[in-house]
């Protein structure tokens, strides 16, 4: 047992990251003033009274393992031990997931040399090229009658059974063992397939991955748990390499990371970890919570009971969980909660867009002191309140906002761009693509002092004329012709004609540069296009370049994984028509809809935006944000029981505390029950003054709403309409 070693449990905002960093901070006597004994080692080396233990870190010394549940937390950590520390001190945060990857690539001849694998160096798979490459090696298993059998479609079969795998790894489970656990505790009426023909596909899959140097998360996390982690070699390194263990929300770690803790811990190394019994937000997307629960015992404990001084958890907790538990207790929730109740939710919608810009205009609080908080967020809902708000001149800042790409205009009128440069594509352009890509990239800017006011010299009127007139659709070399093809091309106007011509010149000259061999790949003309159209006179708002970000990042990642493809399965067609299918591909993929990795980095620089948060309850809860009063949305609807999105089919199978156990109708309620319960904790603890219940009789598509939380809005206070004009 390693006396030194902390647990630190504590409710949300009840100090447990200060306590972590305070920690560090002991072991490296930084409250003592005389720094240079740490990097000469002239001063005795006198434990410490309260940790029993001094950590020296130099160049020559182990280091100090840092970990946090996600990367904006990760960061979040590292900034604060660095501020702690007077960054005197090497500090590297990582997520469990980025480390285990870190450990894989830089272990990889170890592992070539242990699995006999090909030498090649690694390539990471981003989930949608995990996705198309899944689906297209496993296209002859997947026929019409199989996805009739499981009465789902291709895309979300192939995204089930792949979530096995990372599920799998994320338990300590090999993939050899998947059939087992599935055969155990698989309802066969769940998925209507056979558990060994799912194990089957995911053993080729890995299979096939690994032939080619191919790595997901799912994949690294196998390979350090079940290949590295368990060598003798690399157990020879990784224990001289930490002296130490910072770990923060473990109920948010994999399984997998409690071997790697206990491993360090047996070698002598000293860990403070951080607990919260009422978080487990990943819990069913690969979190075992109550598994890393037991690393407890090899620690002393340190209890933090109390959450945040201000926070609404001290007197609403309690009679929120009576009211839900038990409905017909009679009493009424005091002033800090209130209701807004409507028929209809466009209703809702408008009145709480309403009642939030009241507040802000009134000067009762700042924008950035609300948070709009629901189990879902539709595109609906998303669109009414931040149209109302942004007319009001309040911004809206949706966390995490993961949309297709294919939903930007932007991308859109560049990917049409990209049809028009390279033969063969004729057939994904048509007129109305054409006229959004000449309202696109025809924006200029309107006055040199006001760099994000934005006109466009075509309008969309205009657009329209000129792909009537002007555009000739061709399946492989589409065309557009000069303006005057147009016999009344004097409706145009001067502005839109000059524009018109500048897009003209510039795409001939493309397709000139592209015939003679001169544009290296389709990435680089899209940057050629950014540069030329959307960056010339101006700079974009930050969240028009992250979206130009994600495009390039995602195609730079889809040709190296083609260019990788290539070389181990070489194609008996010509260069030429093998960079036009991949571009088929790549464009097919976005059109699809498909949801592409988010952009690195995803933080701002400066201060926090001074906007109102727009957030589902995984999103802002994974955030740990705080703010001074909180609207949770559709406060009727049933999901703020369920798991939804942030659970994975087939989750509860790979927990170590029930392994391969059969799901059971009566699991769930507990389950779900348990959810509400932490949910209602947990926001509780990040909101220090009112909370706003906001409650429609209807949901969108007309049923009524008769969720968990529906005896709260009737024990509170409803608020009085407001009219804001």
């Amino acid at each position: 047992m390693v006396a030194d070693s902390v647990w630190i449990v504590g409710a949300s905002r009840s100090g447990k990251t200060t306590r972590l960093v305070d920690y560090f901070c002991r072991w490296l006597q930084v409250e003592n003033p005389n720094f240079e004994s740490f990097y000469t080692k002239k001063t005795q080396q006198k434990k410490n009274e309260q940790t029993g233990k001094l950590l020296y870190i130099r160049q020559t010394e182990p280091g100090v393992l840092i970990l946090a549940a996600n990367d904006d937390n990760r960061r979040e950590l590292g900034n604060i031990i660095i501020t702690k520390t007077l960054g005197k001190y090497p500090v590297r945060a990582k997520t469990p997931l980025g480390f285990f990857q870190d450990e894989v690539i830089l272990f990889w001849p170890l592992l070539i040399e242990s699995l006999h694998l090909k030498a090649q160096f690694p390539v990471r798979l981003r989930p949608e090229t995990e996705q198309e490459l899944a689906t297209k090696l496993w296209g002859s298993h997947l026929d019409a009658e199989t996805l009739g059998r499981v009465g789902i479609n291709e895309y979300r079969l192939v995204r089930r059974i792949l979530d096995l795998l990372q599920l799998s790894a994320y338990g300590g489970i090999s993939c050899e063992q998947i059939a087992e656990i599935l055969i155990k505790g698989l309802d066969e009426s769940a998925i209507n397939l056979e558990p060994e023909f799912l194990a089957s596909l995911l053993l080729d899959w890995r299979n096939w991955c690994l032939e080619r140097g191919l790595l997901t998360y799912g994949i690294i996390t196998e390979l350090y748990s079940q290949h590295l982690l368990t060598n003798s070699n690399y157990q020879q390194h990784l224990a001289k390499r930490y002296q130490a263990i910072l770990a923060d929300d473990v109920d948010d770690y994999p399984g997998v990371a409690r071997q790697l803790f206990e491993f360090l811990l047996d070698q002598g190394a000293v860990g403070a970890f951080s607990y919260n019994p009422d978080g487990a937000i990943r819990l069913g997307l690969g979190a075992d919570p109550q598994y890393l629960e037991g690393l407890g015992g090899r620690c002393q404990v340190e209890s933090l009971t109390e959450p945040f001084p201000d926070s609404l958890a001290h007197s609403l907790a309690t009679p929120m969980e009576e009211l839900v538990r038990e409905p017909m207790a009679i009493f009424n929730l005091p002033e800090t909660v209130r209701s807004i109740q409507t028929t209809s939710r466009a209703q809702l919608l408008r009145q709480t867009a309403e009642v939030i810009v009241d507040m802000i205009k009134s000067g009762e609080v700042e924008a950035e002191e609300v948070a709009v908080i629901a189990p879902g967020l539709d595109a609906i809902a998303r669109y009414t309140l931040i149209e109302i708000l942004n007319k009001q001149n309040i911004q809206v800042e949706p966390l995490n906002d993961q949309r297709p790409l294919i939903s930007s205009p932007v991308i859109r009128a560049l990917l049409t761009m990209l049809a028009l440069v390279y033969p063969g594509l004729g057939r994904l352009v048509d007129r109305d693509a054409v006229a959004e890509m000449l309202v696109v990239l025809g924006k200029k800017q309107k006055a040199l002092d006001l760099p994000s006011e934005l006109s466009t010299e075509i309008d969309p009127v205009r657009a329209g004329l000129i792909a009537d007139y002007c555009f000739e659709p061709h399946p492989d070399r589409p065309n557009l012709l000069p303006v005057t093809t147009f016999e009344r091309w004097d409706r145009i106007g001067y502005a839109a004609t000059t524009a018109y011509s500048e897009i003209l010149q510039w795409l001939e000259k493309q397709r000139s540069q592209q015939a003679q061999r001169l544009i290296p790949s389709p990435i680089s003309l899209l940057y050629l296009a950014i540069q030329h159209f959307l960056c010339k006179d101006y700079n974009p708002p930050y969240e028009e370049l992250a979206v130009l970000r994600e495009l390039l990042e995602t195609a730079q990642h889809y040709w190296e994984i083609n260019t990788r493809l290539r070389q181990t399965s070489p194609s008996l067609d010509s260069e030429q028509s093998n960079a036009e299918a991949t571009l088929v591909d790549f464009i097919q993929l976005l059109r699809r809809g498909t949801i592409t990795a988010n952009p690195y980095p995803l933080n701002r620089i400066g201060t926090t935006k001074k906007a109102v948060t727009l957030a589902t309850i995984f999103q802002y809860r994974a955030s740990r944000r705080s703010h001074r009063r909180h609207f949770w949305l559709d406060a009727g609807s049933p999901l703020w029981a369920k798991g939804g999105a942030a659970t994975l089919f087939g989750a509860p199978l790979f927990l170590q505390d029930r392994l391969g156990t059969p799901w059971t109708a009566e699991d769930e309620r507990l389950a779900e029950e348990q959810r509400l319960r932490k949910i209602l904790v947990d926001l509780l603890s990040r909101v220090s003054e009112k909370v706003y219940l906001c409650h429609s009789e209807l949901a969108v598509n007309g049923q009524e709403q008769l969720g968990p939380l529906l005896p709260l809005v009737h024990t509170c206070e409803p608020i009085a309409e407001v009219a804001v004009m």
